[in-house]
C-alpha cells in the first residue's frame, strides 16, 4: 500500500488530462443485468427484510438497489468499514448523483461519531458512469469536519492513473492531515492487513480483475497469500470451549477484555468508539493465537481491550446470535411491544449453550457500561450501534441499510430488557 501521490502536475494540465483519460477497456463497460428493474408491484412482492434492497417506496430505494454503498462490520482495529463499489454505478443518466451523495452521508451519519474506515473499489468506473468533476468537488466540500474527523483511513483499491491524477488535482483543497489517510491498494490480498476480505462482498468483476493482475505478475512478485485461520480468533465457540482447561463456555478473550474493562473502562468517555494502536492490536492478536497469556493491566489501554473484544466477536465463523436467528431478529420490529420480552427470551434461549453464556456475559457487562452513560456517553442506543453489527450479520457478511436498523434495534431492546430476558 502507498499513501504517496507519485505524480505532480499543474492544475491546468491535470484538468486537461482528466477529460482525456481512458478509464477502462471496452469489455469493462458491459453492465451486468440488474434484477432490480422491476415494476413497483413486483418489487414490493419480492422485498424481504433480509434483502439488501430497501422497499420501493423508500426515498432512497432507487439508490440502494444498486448496492453501491455497503457496510461490512469492523476492520481488524475495531473501526466500522464502509465500502463504495464503483463498478455498481449505472450510467450517468440512470443515477441521481446528488441523491447518491445524500445516501452516502446518511450511511456515514450512523458511524461518524466513531472511528471508521472507507474502502473504495475503483475498478469499473468508466467514461459512461463516472460523475462529473464539479460533482466530485462539491462532494468533497459537502463532507465537513464531522465526516473527516473520525475517518482513520481511505483505501483506494486498484487505483489507476485517472484516480491518482484526480487526487493531485484536488491536492490544493485536501488537507495534509486527510491526505495522509489515503492509501493505494494494488491487490485484494493487501487488504487482509486491514480487514478480512471474507467479510466483504467484493463484486465478482473486481475479483476477476484482481485475478488478472495477479496472473500477470512474475512468481517472485506475487502478493502474499492470506494468513491461515488463527488458533483463537476465527475459531467456533464450541471448539474454544473444548480447548479450555475448565470447559468454560465463555472464551478467554471475552473474559480477559470484559474483566479489564469492568475495572478500568466504565468511566472512559467514548469507550468502544475509538480505535487502538495498530501495532499493539497485532501484537495482542499474535499472543492470543500463539497460546500466550495476555494481561491488559500491564498495557493500561482500555481502547485496546475494547478493540480486541469487538474483533473477537466479528471474527467468529458464525455470529454470536447465529445465522438461524437472522430472519427472526431482522423482523423483530413486527412483534408487539407486549410480547417482545417473551419472544426475545425464547430466541436467546434457543442459542447453543456457548453462545447463550457468552451473550449473557457480554450483555450483562454492557449494561454496566450503560449505567455509567452520564460519564462515558455510551447509552444503550449508542452501544447497540457499536455492537449490533458484531453480534449478527447475514451469510454474505455485508450489512445493508435495510438490516442494520432492525439488528441495532433488537440489540438496544436486548440491553433495555436484559434483566428480564436473562432472568
Amino acid at each position: 500500500m502507498s499513501s504517496e501521490l507519485l505524480v505532480d502536475v499543474g492544475d491546468d494540465s491535470a484538468t486537461a488530462q482528466l477529460g482525456q483519460l481512458k478509464l477502462t477497456t471496452i469489455e469493462d463497460q458491459q453492465w451486468p443485468a440488474d434484477e432490480s428493474f422491476l415494476s413497483k408491484s413486483d418489487v414490493s412482492q419480492q422485498f424481504d427484510a433480509s434483502s439488501p434492497h430497501l422497499p420501493w417506496d423508500h426515498p432512497f430505494y432507487d439508490i440502494a438497489r444498486h448496492q453501491i454503498i455497503e457496510v461490512a462490520g469492523d476492520d481488524n482495529f475495531g473501526r466500522k468499514v464502509i465500502v463504495f463499489n464503483a463498478c455498481r454505478m449505472p450510467p450517468q443518466h440512470q443515477l441521481d448523483h446528488h441523491k447518491l451523495l445524500m445516501y452516502l452521508k446518511g450511511t456515514l451519519d450512523q458511524y461518524v461519531e466513531s472511528d471508521y474506515t472507507l474502502i473504495y473499489f475503483h475498478h469499473g468506473l468508466t467514461s459512461e458512469n463516472k460523475p462529473s468533476l464539479s460533482w466530485l468537488l462539491d462532494a468533497y466540500r459537502e463532507f465537513d469536519r464531522k465526516y473527516k474527523k473520525n475517518i482513520k483511513a481511505l483505501y483506494i483499491v486498484h487505483p489507476t492513473m485517472f484516480v491518482k491524477t484526480l487526487l493531485i488535482l484536488f491536492k490544493p483543497i485536501i488537507s495534509f492531515k486527510f491526505g495522509r489517510k489515503i492509501n493505494y491498494v494494488s491487490y485484494l490480498s493487501e487488504l487482509e492487513d486491514v480487514v478480512k476480505c471474507d467479510q466483504l462482498v467484493i463484486p465478482s468483476r473486481v475479483r476477476e480483475y484482481d485475478n488478472k493482475l495477479r496472473a500477470s505478475l512474475k512468481p517472485t512478485t506475487q502478493p502474499p497469500m492470506s494468513p491461515p485461520h488463527s488458533q483463537v480468533f476465527g475459531v467456533p465457540l464450541m471448539l474454544l470451549r473444548q480447548r479450555d482447561p475448565d470447559g468454560d463456555p465463555v472464551p478467554v478473550v471475552m473474559r480477559d477484555t470484559v474483566g479489564f474493562l469492568s475495572e478500568q473502562g466504565l468511566e472512559i468517555e467514548g469507550i468502544f468508539r475509538r480505535s487502538a494502536n495498530v501495532t499493539l492490536v497485532k501484537e495482542v492478536l499474535l499472543r492470543y493465537n500463539s497460546g500466550a497469556t495476555v494481561n491488559f493491566r500491564e498495557m493500561e489501554d482500555v481502547h485496546l481491550a475494547a478493540v480486541i473484544l469487538k474483533t473477537f466477536l466479528r471474527e467468529l465463523p458464525e455470529p454470536l446470535l447465529t445465522y438461524q436467528l437472522y430472519n427472526d431478529i431482522v423482523n423483530f420490529a413486527s412483534v408487539s411491544s407486549e410480547s417482545q420480552v417473551t419472544v426475545m427470551k425464547t430466541l436467546v434461549e434457543s442459542l447453543p449453550e456457548e453462545n447463550y453464556a457468552s451473550l449473557r456475559y457480554l450483555i450483562t457487562f454492557l449494561a454496566q457500561v450503560s449505567a455509567n452513560s452520564e460519564v462515558n456517553k455510551m447509552t444503550n442506543s449508542n452501544l447497540a450501534v457499536v455492537f449490533g453489527p458484531n453480534l449478527l450479520w447475514g451469510r454474505d457478511n455485508a450489512m445493508s441499510l435495510s438490516a442494520i436498523g432492525p439488528i441495532n434495534n433488537f440489540t438496544r431492546t436486548l440491553l433495555d430488557q436484559q434483566h428480564l430476558v436473562f432472568a
